[in-house]
């Protein structure tokens, strides 16, 4: 019995033009629209029926004395269709449903291949699901710092930070990248499927700074509004360069920048999620799609969707929520030490710091490690790792072929004693057990600017 056919109603915010089209499949889709540069919600989603009604999305603000909320908050049940989904309509491409968005998972060429182009030269992925937000007033700092495990007090304006959120036994709620515009300005790029969560877990806060007369304001950008772009790979600032007037050669990794481009103002960030050079561009919506077009003018840069972006993350050791990580694993238990700031330890006062603390001193049950394995099928998430004579220690978190190394690779969680570097271990895969090597990360070198 075949796949029923799910219809998809379009219409656009500035365009009270519908288009209808019908695909078999609810979760991948080969054709949408030709809407370029538009990004489209439900938000009446029922599982398990044939149609999917389209509209805008619910856009909410609210200001009270001295903290003030505005932006997006979509609703868990919406799903949008990124930019780069609709990007070039003649362009072959394959989309997923990714944390309530319709992104592409890849365009014509395999993923391997998007991932060596990366790699060797530079690709465009959409990234405008991520929850961007903004955080002002005079305690922003204070109000960031009880949230997460970074020191901002030693961060230089302009640079950035990876941190994360705690909660009160040690566990991750979510990874995140802090920007200090100023002392009291700062500019927060988090995952999407972690929105709601995250969108509370700071209104909360924020409540809680409010009742002791702190200043806080939140402004939760709208990512239909406000697009994210990712230029990532080695020739991501010669493509990139001609289109600004400031010199990137001066913009090191880990540091951002409010400049224009195209006539409006945009913030671009020298980071990215690939372990190459490159840069993430908050641009807005309006504008988005021109730059796209601007930076594909430059033969040697190319789409790439969230296969590529996966595997190249993998390749470069970096942690996905949800799956390497979550509320349950502490940093101590994921690898992730280096998160947490000296000054921060030394006062314990972040969330879930008992644990924490108790953890480098005392050690931990589990570690996650990196695998590197022989010939034979990928380990993918769930597969269990075993010792060499058979007993079950662990689980895989995350594992893809790597098309650098060409060899499977994945990362997992084992007890700490079977996490040396070197260590013969096994995994098993659709029933059979395969030999695999306990590796250091990445398992490719970054490339990271750093000017030097």
């Amino acid at each position: 019995m075949g796949t029923p056919a799910v219809e998809l109603v379009f219409s656009t915010r500035n365009n009270s033009q519908q288009a209808q089209i019908t695909t078999t499949a609810t979760e991948e889709h080969e054709q949408l629209p030709e809407y370029i540069g538009h990004k489209y919600t439900h938000s009446n989603c029922v599982r398990n029926t044939s149609t999917l009604n389209v509209a805008n999305p619910k856009v909410r603000s609210r200001r009270r004395s001295s903290i003030t909320y505005s932006g997006c908050l979509i609703d868990s049940t919406t799903i949008s269709v990124g930019l780069l989904g609709l990007f070039r309509a003649t362009v072959r491409r394959k989309l997923v449903n990714f944390s309530g968005w319709l992104l592409p998972i890849q365009y014509k060429e395999a993923i391997a291949v998007s991932h060596q182009h990366t790699r060797n030269f530079a690709s465009i992925f959409d990234v405008g699901h991520m929850m961007q937000t903004r955080v002002q007033g005079k305690d922003a700092g204070e109000f960031l710092e009880s949230l997460t495990t970074c020191d901002l007090k030693k961060l230089k304006d302009g640079g950035a930070t990876l941190t994360v959120f705690t909660n009160e036994n040690g566990g991750i709620l979510d990874d995140l990248i802090i920007t200090k515009d100023k002392d009291d300005q700062y500019f927060l790029v988090s995952n999407a499927g972690r929105r709601e969560e995250d969108t509370q877990l700071l209104l909360l806060q924020a409540e809680n700074f409010k009742r002791e007369n702190k200043t806080i304001d939140l402004e939760f950008l709208d990512p239909l509004e406000q697009g994210l772009i990712a230029l990532q790979g080695p020739m991501a600032s010669t493509a990139l360069q001609p289109l600004l007037k400031i010199d990137l050669s001066k913009l090191r990794f880990m540091n951002s920048v409010i400049t224009d481009v195209l006539g409006i103002t945009v913030r671009i960030s020298r980071c990215g999620y690939t372990g190459e050079d490159g840069f993430e561009i908050s641009i807005p919506e309006i504008k988005a799609r021109d730059l796209v077009e601007e930076i594909l003018e430059n033969p040697e840069v190319k789409l790439a969707g969230l296969g590529a972006r996966d595997s190249l993350r993998l390749e470069a050791g970096l942690c996905l929520y949800g799956h390497d990580i979550d509320h349950n694993v502490t940093p101590v238990e994921a690898a992730l030490n280096w998160l947490l700031a000296k000054r921060r330890r030394t006062e314990g006062n972040f969330p879930g710091a008992q644990r924490i603390l108790s953890q480098i001193k005392l050690g931990t049950t589990k570690k996650r490690i990196g695998l590197i394995l022989g010939q034979g099928p990928p380990a993918r998430e769930g597969a269990n790792i075993l010792t060499p004579e058979g007993e079950r220690v662990g689980t895989v978190t995350s594992g893809t072929p790597s098309p650098t190394l060409g060899r499977p690779i994945a990362m997992g969680y084992v007890p700490p004693d079977l996490a040396q570097s070197g260590q013969g271990i096994l995994v098993e895969i659709r029933g059979k057990t395969y030999k695999a090597t306990v590796t250091k990360m990445p398992f490719v070198k970054t490339k990271y600017y750093t000017a030097k």
